[in-house]
């Protein structure tokens, strides 16, 4: 069994906008909570080890797609996905070398 406490303890990501473009985000979108879902995907895609950490909690959403000037679309037929998003910081040149 998976030891995914840490996962589940957000860490604060930046207030500033401009602190927040420094990181590359990755969110991950699961149709159930619990065992198997965001949390395992976190562990199978080795995120931990490629420098992601958890952005804030996992929630339930609805999704829309906005294109243009149309109403927006309800994604997944208006059902709700639990989502993550998970954050590593991007290097800034200064660090690459």
């Amino acid at each position: 069994m998976l030891d995914d406490r840490r996962l589940h303890e957000p860490q604060q990501p930046p207030a500033t906008p401009t602190e927040t473009e420094d990181f590359e985000r990755l969110t991950i979108i699961a149709p159930y909570a619990g065992a198997g879902s965001v949390s395992l995907e976190f562990h199978r895609q080795r995120l931990r080890e490629l420098g992601f950490m958890l952005a804030g909690r996992i929630e339930r959403h609805q999704f829309q797609q906005v294109d243009g000037p149309d109403y927006p679309v309800e994604m997944f037929d208006g059902r709700p996905y639990y989502a993550a998003t998970f954050i590593r910081p991007i290097p800034s040149s200064s660090d690459q070398g």
